[in-house]
Formats: C-alpha cells, sequence, structure tokens
C-alpha cells in the first residue's frame, strides 16, 4: 500500500478530504498533516510544527504531496496575508531537502499557487486593506501588465492607476507578492537540483491581464534558463492540486484522454477566472495530472466529458445569452456519455458552463443515465477546480479498490456540487437578512439550521434513485459550514459496503 503524506492549502473538503479519499478508493494511505498544524480560513497554521511532522514521518512514507504555501507562509490563504519574511519562507522551504536526507526515495510533489489578484473586494482572504482598495489594486494590476507588455503607450494609465492607491498599501501588496515569487523561484531551484519529482505552479482567480500574469512570464523566463519543463506545469489552478498531484503520483505513466465537448466550440468558449480558452485550460490540466490527448477515442484510457458554455461563463443561470445558447447540443452531449457508459468506457464529467456549482438543466438531462457508474464528476468553484478534480478521478480509475470509497467521493461531488452549490446555497441566501459574502456574523446559526434541513433530504434521494440496489449502504452525518460564508460547505458521508463493519 503506497504511503502518501499530505500537507494541503487548507481544511476545506476539497483539499483534504477529497485528495485522502481518492487514495483509500485505490488502496493508498493519504495521511494528512495534524489538524492543529494547518490553517483554518485566514488563520495561518504552524509551519514548524508541519516542519517537526515531515521529518518524523518522511523516513516511512513513499510520496509527499505539499503546497509550499502551507508549509512556508501558514496556508494558502495566509501566504497573502502574513508579514513573514523572505528569508523566513525559505529557511522553511528546506525541509522539503532534510526529508530527502533522512529518506532519498521520497517523491515529492509539490504545488505554489501564484498570488491572485481578487476579482472581490475580500477583506478575509486578502489583506484587510482590499476590502476599501480592491478595486483600486485590480486597476493596477492590468495597468501594469499592459504597460510591461505594450510599452510607454500605456505609461499614462499606469501613472493614474498606482496615483489612485495609497502608497503604502501598494507597497505592501506588491512586496506580498515579490515575496511570494521568490519561494516559488526557490522551489523551481529544487525541482532542477532534483529534490523535487514535480512542481505545479498555478494561477489562482486569473485574468489576461494582470500581475499575476506578469509573475507568470518571470517563473516561465527561469524555468527555460533552468530546462525543468519536463517536471513543470505552470497553469490556471489552485484548490484541485492536491487531487491532481495524487493522481500523478499513485499512476505516473502517461494515460490518453479523449475530450468530448457539449458544443463543437467547446474549447474556444471563455472562462472567468482563467486566462485561456477552455480547450487550453483542459490540456494543461491533462498534462498536470500526468495524462495526453488522446489521438482517438478509442485509444482513450477514458472520456473527459466536458460541459462548456455556449460562448463564455457566466455566474447566474440560466444565462440564455452567452451559456446555454444554440453553440451547444446538452441532449447530444448527454447521448455521447450515455453511449461511452454503455460500451464499457470510463467516463468522468467536468462541469464548467457556470463556475461555483453544476449547471441545473444538465443535471436534469443526466438523471436517465446510471450515474453510479461514472469514474468521476466535478462542478465545484473555478474551471480549473473542476477539471483537475475530474481528471484525477478518471485517472485514478482503473486502479480502484475500494467501491465503497470511490461511491463516496463521486456522491459527495454530486452532494456538494450539484445539490449544495447548485440548489441548497441559494436557498439560504434568501432565506437570511442581506448576507456578507465574505462573513456571516451571527446569521451564520440559521443558515447552518437550514442547510440540516434542505440538503439530507436531497442527498438520500439522489442516493435512492442512483445509487440503491449496488451493495452499499450511506450514513449521513449533519452538514455545516467550513468557514463563517455560504461558499464553502462540509457534508460528512459514509459509504459501506453492505454487511461491512462500521469503522472503530
Amino acid at each position: 500500500m503506497p504511503r502518501v503524506l499530505l500537507i494541503p492549502p487548507d481544511t476545506r473538503p476539497p483539499t483534504l478530504d477529497l485528495p485522502v479519499r481518492l487514495g483509500r478508493m485505490v488502496g493508498a494511505e493519504v495521511r494528512p498533516a495534524p489538524a492543529g498544524a494547518l490553517p483554518n480560513f485566514f488563520t495561518p497554521g504552524d509551519p514548524s510544527q508541519l516542519r517537526s511532522w515531515l521529518l518524523d514521518e518522511a523516513p516511512g512514507a513513499d510520496v509527499l504531496v505539499v503546497c509550499l504555501e502551507t508549509l512556508c507562509l501558514g496556508g494558502m490563504i495566509p501566504a497573502r496575508r502574513v508579514s513573514d519574511g523572505p528569508e523566513e519562507a525559505l529557511e522553511r522551504l528546506g525541509a522539503l531537502r532534510e526529508a530527502t536526507v533522512l529518506n532519498p526515495a521520497l517523491r515529492i510533489y509539490a504545488f505554489g499557487v501564484i498570488v491572485r489578484v481578487a476579482h472581490d473586494n475580500d477583506p478575509h482572504e486578502e489583506k484587510p486593506y482590499y476590502g476599501q482598495w480592491g478595486r483600486e489594486l485590480r486597476a493596477y494590476s492590468t495597468a501594469y501588465d499592459r504597460h510591461a507588455r505594450h510599452g510607454e503607450g500605456e505609461r499614462a494609465a499606469l501613472d493614474a492607476a498606482r496615483a489612485a492607491v495609497p502608497e503604502g498599501i501598494l507597497a505592501d501588496w506588491v512586496g506580498t507578492r515579490e515575496r511570494n515569487r521568490t519561494l516559488h523561484l526557490a522551489a523551481l531551484d529544487l525541482l532542477a537540483r532534483g529534490v523535487l519529482t514535480h512542481l505545479c505552479l498555478t494561477l489562482d482567480d486569473t485574468t489576461p491581464y494582470g500581475l499575476a500574469a506578469h509573475d507568470r512570464r518571470l517563473l516561465e523566463a527561469r524555468a527555460d534558463e533552468l530546462g525543468v519543463w519536463d517536471r513543470l506545469d505552470l497553469y490556471p489552478g489552485a484548490d484541485e492540486v492536491p487531487c491532481t498531484l495524487l493522481a500523478r503520483a499513485l499512476r505516473p505513466e502517461p494515460v490518453p484522454v479523449w475530450p468530448a465537448y457539449s458544443g463543437v466550440g467547446g474549447p474556444h468558449t471563455e472562462l472567468l477566472y482563467e486566462d485561456r480558452p477552455a480547450g487550453e485550460l483542459v490540456r494543461a490540466h491533462l498534462r498536470a495530472a500526468g495524462c495526453r490527448l488522446a489521438a482517438s477515442p478509442d485509444q482513450a484510457a477514458f472520456l473527459l466529458a466536458v460541459n462548456t458554455p455556449g460562448v463564455r461563463q457566466a455566474h447566474r443561470q440560466p444565462d440564455f445569452a452567452v451559456v446555454d445558447t444554440s453553440h451547444r447540443h446538452l441532449p447530444a452531449f448527454v447521448d455521447t456519455i450515455r453511449g461511452a457508459l454503455a460500451a464499457g468506457k470510463p467516463v468522468s464529467v467536468a462541469d464548467i458552463a457556470y463556475p461555483n456549482g453544476a449547471e441545473r438543466r444538465l443535471w436534469t438531462l443526466l438523471q436517465g443515465l446510471p450515474l453510479a457508474e461514472l469514474a468521476g464528476f466535478s462542478a465545484w468553484n473555478t474551471a480549473g477546480n473542476t477539471l483537475g478534480s475530474a481528471v484525477a478521478f478518471g485517472k485514478l480509475a482503473p486502479l480502484v479498490v475500494d467501491r465503497a470509497e470511490q461511491a463516496a467521493a463521486l456522491f459527495g461531488r454530486f452532494v456538494d456540487d450539484v445539490l449544495y452549490q447548485g440548489e441548497v446555497r441559494a436557498l439560504v441566501r434568501g432565506a437570511l437578512h442581506d448576507p456578507s459574502p465574505f462573513d456571516l456574523g451571527p446569521q451564520r446559526a440559521a443558515a447552518e439550521a437550514l442547510l440540516r434541513e434542505q440538503l439530507p433530504p436531497r442527498a438520500q434521494t439522489v442516493w435512492d434513485r442512483h445509487f440503491a440496489g449496488r451493495g452499499l449502504t450511506l450514513s449521513l452525518g449533519q452538514p455545516h459550514l467550513a468557514w463563517p460564508r455560504l461558499f464553502t460547505g462540509v457534508f460528512p458521508l459514509e459509504v459501506r459496503a453492505e454487511g461491512a463493519a462500521r469503522p472503530g
């Protein structure tokens, strides 16, 4: 049984529980770092405790999947907020070299997240001043990158954007980015020296222009100098990367994949939180997981069924202007999935028509299919989050040894991505009094009471329709919110083979 150590970006279910469950379904032991050492929302984890845990566990492990921001700066979100200097971050990064001294056979799959330029004025996931100055900082980000690419014709816009932000705030914000970029450059050096087996540097909530795109180009230039592209992926993504790297680590051989899109123009559609069209994003996520495009559907190990928007993503559904348009044909897309399942071809569905939840019309059309037979399903957060998770499901499908754990992982995505994100979250929000998207405050208790009322019956209905009669038993726990906001829920569930003893 492979033994995998996991230092995730935080403790949300998709970043922590999902990779653990994917490991279990293929017979691997995925051992996360202690909960007390990991970040909780914007409260940093404990890098000192993480280092001690890693060095204690490394001698007996086969693989380490590690988020650099958690190991070195307390977490993916804290890395945007803490004032730790670059020297501290680099000293903590040295724990990876120490781990390989203790266990030269340890394979380290690391990832770092290029600091995003948040689309919303969130004062909790960003520096507190972002709640007031987010719009101006975004304008500076775009103007800086446009000037860097296109020259002095963009100078006036850059000067105006710089003048609109207090000097101290701008210096602090840019300094945080520079520190994190220093960490990523050092990780590239570790990759070149063979300390890291593979490295992903991902862009969270990115756009075609901005400081994240500028950072990307600097990191790409360093990768050119070091000659490490055979072991490096640099692309839009973030929270899903533990699953991506787990799939690469547990099934290292290249796997051919055939993407089937909901419209013939699907590869060219535009996405809200990525800097490239859907087809290029699919190729990037396939490569990161150790997959490649198949020459034909027959030669593919699995079918990646990608529900793209007609033209570009939109926030609210149904959107008949740019998403649910004549540029795609959902019934034919579902027929493709049905035909592949009937032929015994593994299918993993990635629904990226809308961010932050499954498309309701697609879910309705899917009800006639044996959904429990899917290799995977994903429809959460950004298109990158969805694609990385769906690819990991598909790549690991042939290795499944625990049918109950695979069903739990799959059903968990239906519960979260379809039932909560696509249905219940809006119902809960509508029942509250003008809730803040950043902090529910005293309304959290009421929100969780509504969640407990609305979600379990829906979940049981889906289970009874698609999983009953397959020799599996479902136990649902009490749903609640991961953080004091509606964006992320926690949906405890356990699936057992009928007759199997409940874990003690």
